[in-house]
Order: C-alpha cells, then structure tokens, then sequence
C-alpha cells in the first residue's frame, strides 16, 4: 500500500526471467503510482523489454510476481489486461490493414460497439496525428507512423496503465516532441512505465526513473536525484580574464569545500576552470566560497553545474570506462 491506502497501479515484485543459464533479469522489483511516469533505461541487452513483457503478461517469469491494479498478470490476466495498454517493442501489427482498420479491429477487441467505437478510434487518431494516413495500408508506413498507429491501439481505450517499449523510436525530432508530450499529459492521471535509452526523455517526460543494468536496477530517483549522483553535481566553473593560471589555481585550490579544480579551456587572455566539490557539503557552500575567492577579479563567466545524467548512466552501467576527472596537481 502507499501513503494514501491504495496499492500502486504497477507492483513488481523480486521478478526473475531465465532463458536457459542466462539469466535476463535478475530479482526487479519497483513500484508505479497513478500519476507517475517512469523511465525504464538501460543499455541494450540490459533486461528492459524482456521486464516490460513479464509486467503485460506477454511472457511468463521464472520466478517473481506482476499486479496491475491488484490484479495478479499470471493468476487474473483478463482483469490485469483489461487495464494495460502496450506498445511492444518494434510496434507489431498487421501490415495488410488500413489504419482505420486496424484501429476498429483493436477497438472490437476491446468490446466497443457503435457510436462508442467511433469515437475511441476518432479520438486516438486525432492524439496520434494520424489523419493524414488514415485510409493508408500499414505496410507502406513510413517507421514513425507505424509506431504512432501502434501507440493508438495502445492507449485506445484510455487504460489507467499504460507499458510503452521506446515509444518513441523512429520517430523524427518533431514526433518525438508530441509523443513525450502526449505521454507528459497522460501521466496527470495515469502510472505510465516507457522504457527508452535516450537520457534527454526523462527530463522531457519523467517524473522518475530506474536503470537497469545486466538484469539489476541500479538507479531508481527521479531526474534531479538521479543527477545529484554525478561526479559534475554542484560542480562551479569560471571564467577569469587577465588572471594568471597559476595564481588562480592557487588561490582556487586553497577553497576547503573543494576537492580539485580542473583547467578546462585556455585562450585570448581568458582562463576557464571547473571547482569539484568534496562529498557531503552543502549544496550552496562551493559557490559561496568560489565567489570570494575570485572577489575583485575580472569575472566573465560564474555557474554551478546541476549534474549529468549521461554521466551517471555511464558510470553506473559502464564503471571501468567511467571518465577520470583531473585531479589536483
């Protein structure tokens, strides 16, 4: 149960899948709110698609457990599905149809009937901008509009969960603005779940995320949490003109909340450095000490680095090709 007595709309529990010695993932378990939209990362071949298949019941674990809205997937996979909507991995489906075709075989299959299926069907083609192919065989699909049209049937008779493999893939910058958008406006109200290895999504879309390496969750925060874990979280940078490298490593180095301070750019006069902070300080303590320590120099540049996702997924999924930062000298 969470703090409001309800349980969560997606329960994963020690979920474990083996495919003969290999095992895929590795004893996963989280929660998914309504409300919530969580990104699932991970390298490739990390266990994100084969996790999303257990959740929607698509393949059986080997040991572990799935509930969607207190539904157990494997013992009420009727009751579980009727909640979910999936866009599966490489977005299936039937190449001979027409769009609209698809849409009103997808929405009979979901038990609308009459006034009641038009209307679902209008209303995703009409989310999914997909108007313009509407009469269209889906074999002659361009990639982005057959996974726009797979991401109708999916979310076609608007489910409270919603499990989405890269819904974005293939999609051209301009799509995948309207999909994490789409998707942004969906989580008000529903506990969405997409898995993605592009970093930039789970500030476009996420309320939090989980990564996911050789089958283990090794992360799990949301975005700001997630960056506090970089080694650039609070880092300062400087750009002094007409100081001498010397004298401002000097007095930098002498800053007691800092634990090296790296040269990042020489040139025309001007000299760009980047403060490290020691861990455990106060958030604010680093720039308050680099402000007084180049107080009556010729500033052109003071900021505080909020941290890198793409760092912390680096070094988390690949610690022995992790960057080494510069260290004092």
């Amino acid at each position: 149960m969470n703090s409001k007595g309800f349980a969560p709309m997606i329960k994963v529990e020690n979920l474990t899948k083996d495919f003969g010695p290999k095992r895929a993932v590795d004893n996963v378990s989280f929660t998914v709110e309504r409300g919530e939209v969580l990104g699932f990362l991970g390298p490739n071949g990390a266990g994100k698609s084969t996790t999303m298949r257990m959740i929607t019941g698509f393949i059986p674990p080997t040991a572990g457990r799935v509930t969607i809205g207190g539904y157990d997937v494997a013992e009420q996979p009727i009751k579980a599905k009727q909640l979910l909507g999936y866009l599966p991995e490489n977005a299936p489906s039937y190449h001979d149809m027409t769009v609209y075709g698809f849409l009103n075989f997808i929405a009979e299959i979901r038990g609308y009937t009459g006034e009641a299926k038009k209307k679902a069907v209008n209303r995703v083609v009409e989310l999914c901008f997909l108007e313009s192919v509407l009469h269209q065989s889906i074999d002659t699909l361009s990639k982005g509009f057959k996974h726009r049209t797979c991401l109708a049937q999916a979310i076609l008779h608007d489910p409270p969960v919603l499990v989405l493999d890269e819904p974005t893939d293939g999609l051209d910058p301009n799509q995948k603005h309207e999909v994490r958008t789409l998707i942004r406006e969906m989580g008000r109200n529903k506990a969405i779940i997409f898995s993605t290895h592009i970093l930039e999504e789970v500030d476009a879309a996420c309320t939090r995320a989980i990564i996911i390496d050789r089958g283990k969750i090794v992360a799990n925060g949301t975005p700001d949490q997630l960056r506090k874990l970089s080694k650039y979280a609070g880092a300062v940078t400087v750009r002094l003109r007409d100081v001498p490298r010397a004298t401002a490593l000097a007095r930098l180095e002498q800053i007691q909340f800092a634990s090296h301070t790296s040269v990042l750019e020489e040139k025309e006069g001007t000299i760009t450095l980047q403060i490290f902070p020691k861990t455990g300080g106060a958030d604010d303590q680093l720039l308050k000490a680099v402000s007084e320590a180049v107080h009556g120099w010729r500033i052109e540049l003071l900021k505080v680095e909020e941290g890198r996702l793409d760092e912390v997924f680096r070094s988390i999924t690949m610690p022995d090709t992790a960057p080494v930062t510069t260290s004092r000298s």
